[in-house]
């Protein structure tokens, strides 16, 4: 069942794409759940909903399951079964990941359904596989399980970023996918432009700061894969680049590394700053790296003073703007 989503909101904001996410469908409202409910999540369907384009799927549903179904069982195997194991689902979602797949490929994101032995990610309970005689009278094994529909989707796009809902309600955790998922959507709008190797210094250039944040050690590394840009195969530098630009923005910031990137951004500005100004900065800057102001302060100062000096350079780092305002990521300490 396709899910009632929420009406289209304005376009993006300028300078930010407009991602495309896949979803598990419960979570836009859709009654898709076992019990023919739904989990609809107030954040996904909310603010984020304005500036995202969904791509809804629901793995039990589109193999026919329907809604409400038998509860479903993950076990130690790996194959997905009814709770009585009087039906084996497995080569059913098995073969529609192989399908679907294809379909998801160009999604800058996907946010799974915690929980479900078909989607959830992480802790998913395990059950014996073997003979009634070796199961554990209905409990399960473990809690190390993940869905098989999400980890065959893992496997095949191991660059996508993704996350369980349950998770976003974590306002780090939430506020680092939807970095990623903006990220992704920038790199790819880029790529699926006829580039030229000037057009990705450009784009790195943009990127650096904020790289800086995620990953110094990655921060190099893509230094030197842009440096050989016109000399190299072109698929080989994009593959290339797009590896490094996938793990350098895995790797969550800590507060060091935001307070680093954010002296970097002053660097240039301290010359044309007087001395109540630049102190206001650093103290803002210290402020956060001691917990006890949010990022998005000292980030406010910054982007302030490098638009009202017209440094184009830091004005234009995304590290300074990596998402829509409204989402309001940056407010928690």
């Amino acid at each position: 069942m396709t899910p009632r989503l929420p009406p289209p909101g304005p376009a993006a904001e300028p300078g930010h794409p407009r991602p495309r996410l896949a979803v598990s469908s419960c979570l836009l409202g859709a009654p898709v759940r076992y019990n023919g409910g739904h989990s609809r999540d107030r954040f996904l369907t909310g603010p984020l909903a304005h500036h995202i384009d969904w791509v809804p799927v629901c793995p039990e549903m589109e193999i026919g399951l329907g809604a409400p179904r038998p509860t479903l069982h993950l076990l130690t195997d790996g194959r997905v079964v009814t709770k009585d194991r009087t039906a084996d689902h497995t080569k059913a979602l098995t073969a529609l990941a192989d399908d679907r797949i294809s379909d998801i490929a160009d999604v800058d994101g996907y946010v799974f359904k915690s929980r479900s032995p078909s989607c959830g990610l992480l802790g998913l309970p395990r059950y014996a596989s073997g003979e009634p005689s070796e199961r554990t009278d209905g409990q399960p094994v473990d809690r190390r399980g993940r869905g098989l529909f999400s980890d065959l989707v893992k496997t095949a796009l191991p660059y996508l970023p993704t996350e369980e809902n349950g998770r976003l309600n974590d306002p780090g955790l939430r506020e680092h996918f939807i970095e990623r998922v903006f990220a992704h959507a920038r790199l790819r709008f880029f790529f699926d432009c006829d580039w030229r190797p000037r057009d990705l210094v450009a784009f790195h250039t943009r990127h650096k700061l904020q790289i800086l944040a995620h990953d110094p050690s990655a921060y190099r590394l893509m230094g030197r894969i842009v440096a050989q840009a016109g000399t190299r195969d072109r698929d080989e530098l994009e593959s290339d680049y797009r590896g490094a630009f996938a793990d350098a923005l895995a790797a969550r910031p800590k507060r060091g590394r935001n307070a680093n990137a954010l002296l970097h951004v002053l660097g240039p500005l301290s010359e044309r700053l007087n001395q109540p100004r630049r102190h206001d900065i650093v103290a803002a800057i210290e402020s956060y790296r001691q917990g006890e102001a949010p990022l998005s302060v000292p980030v406010a100062l910054l982007r302030h003073h490098a638009e009202g000096e017209h440094l184009a350079y830091l004005a234009e780092q995304t590290y300074l703007d990596p998402f829509p305002a409204d989402l309001t990521l940056r407010h928690h300490l």
